[in-house]
């Protein structure tokens, strides 16, 4: 029997994570500047500054926007980490990211969070 020329073990130790996440972040910033089209006019006409207040709706918005961000200088680190630092420096960081991506799944299961699920995986076996 034929084995397969790369394994899961092969396919984590591969520097491909930060990428990964650095895909998914810029394809949640852009959904926030899709998605949320109305809230950022009403930001803009109410002078930006301050502008959120008590609105749950633009709250959402920058929030969903400023994730991103977040999540694209978390995709840098790991980028850097995975080819110099042995994986077990990884380790730890690949945990939390379970934790955030678990909690995400069980309040919005119908979401990006199954995006974030192979790389945090990947990080743990590695």
């Amino acid at each position: 029997m034929h084995s397969l020329p790369w394994s899961l073990s092969t396919l984590a130790a591969r520097p491909w994570k930060g990428r990964w996440l650095l895909a998914v972040a810029v394809l949640h910033t852009l959904a926030a500047a899709v998605l949320f089209v109305p809230q950022w006019q009403i930001l803009w006409q109410r002078g930006v500054f301050n502008a959120v207040a008590d609105d749950m709706h633009l709250s959402a918005a920058v929030w969903f926007l400023l994730f991103g961000a977040v999540l694209a200088l978390l995709a840098w680190e790991v980028t850097a980490l995975e080819r110099s630092q042995p994986a077990v420096a990884l380790r730890p960081m690949g945990w939390c990211l379970l934790a955030l991506v678990l909690a995400g799944l069980v309040l919005m299961p119908v979401s990006g969070f199954w995006l974030v699920l192979p790389p945090v995986l990947a990080l743990l076996v590695r």
